[in-house]
């Protein structure tokens, strides 16, 4: 008899259960909605999208509502005294008999304390953000960091009054002839004051140049120290700008400490050993309530509040032109 041939094998066959209803559709592990449970979704990140929007416009709308202000206000200053006057007088007495308008003692007191503070902060900050970079160990890192950032939520007036009881006495010691209020022993305190804020920028910018560019340094031959000076510092000039526009802004906006301790007399001088006034001293002076709303002295408080805002414009613009020029891709 002939073998008979081998014939496949069938398959088996299974007989397959129904499937079960999944959250999960087939081709992703995207859960599958329902429609009310999807209009939700849509509403609530609609929700969310116009809080953000309205919070986004509530700081535009603060800021043109301020400068409506000072326009406003300044305005009815400019109906009586004209501006060349303004912009020229080398005296400041509006609450004197003998008023003059000379904006140009406020802002020579402005402009050499932020100078002081800033021959301060700027070094400092500086020499601080590159140890914390470069240098320091993790654990000093996040130890001193945070303590350095602590020191930006002193109130100021608890430095004015460091500067006019510690500060001024010492300076008194090497300077005899110092005064008792003056711009020196307030710029320095300033400067102290902003020190925080320009090396924590400055460390963030620092921290953020590509290890791979340290590394090449390092290839080289070259030393932390140089990598550090030669190869980060350039590579976050922008951030670095940045923080320095900061800490100026910061110092021609402080009030407590200028009033305090450099005293609140107008004088058209750039020697930092004499007492002065600042545009923000003299708001504060003038804002305690003794002159009658709408007069002339009241009033220019708004002109000089205007010019302190164009001041702080500028160094702003020239910041981002920094910014912009010098920034690094990565």
């Amino acid at each position: 008899m002939r073998a008979r041939e081998a014939r496949p094998r069938a398959a088996p066959r299974y007989v397959s259960e129904p499937k079960k209803p999944s959250l999960l559709s087939d081709t992703d592990f995207t859960p599958v909605l329902s429609r009310s449970a999807l209009r939700y979704r849509k509403m609530r990140d609609r929700v969310i999208e116009l809080l953000l929007l309205a919070a986004g416009l509530i700081a535009v709308f603060t800021t043109l509502a301020i400068v409506a202000i000072l326009l406003i206000e300044s305005s009815a200053f400019f109906k009586h005294v004209s501006i060349v006057e303004f912009l020229t007088d080398t005296m400041w007495t509006p609450l004197f008999a003998d008023a003059h308008y000379g904006i140009l003692p406020l802002v020579a007191g402005t402009l050499t304390t932020t100078v002081v503070a800033l021959l301060v902060a700027v070094p400092i900050g500086t020499l601080i953000a590159i140890y914390l970079s470069e240098f320091a160990p993790t654990k000093v890192r996040e130890s001193v960091k945070p303590i350095l950032e602590l020191l930006g939520a002193v109130p100021t007036v608890v430095y004015g009054y460091f500067a006019l009881t510690m500060v001024t006495p010492a300076l008194q010691r090497l300077i005899p002839d110092l005064p008792g209020f003056n711009m020196l022993s307030a710029g320095l305190v300033i400067g102290l004051m902003i020190v925080p804020y320009v090396s924590s920028l400055s460390e963030d910018a620092m921290r953020s140049v590509p290890r791979y560019m340290r590394e090449g340094s390092y290839a080289m031959g070259a030393t932390r120290l140089q990598t550090a000076l030669h190869v980060v510092v350039p590579g976050a000039f922008s951030g670095l700008a940045a923080a320095f526009i900061l800490g100026i802004s910061r110092a021609v906006g402080e009030t407590m400490v200028v009033a305090i301790a450099a005293g609140m007399q107008p004088n058209f001088t750039f020697d930092p050993r004499e007492p002065a006034a600042t545009i923000t001293a003299y708001i504060v002076q003038v804002s305690l309530g003794d002159l009658p709303h709408g007069s002339i002295g009241y009033q220019s408080i708004f002109a000089a509040g205007l010019v302190l805002m164009l001041m702080t414009l500028v160094f702003n613009v020239i910041g981002y032109s920094l910014t912009r020029r010098f920034r690094e891709a990565y």
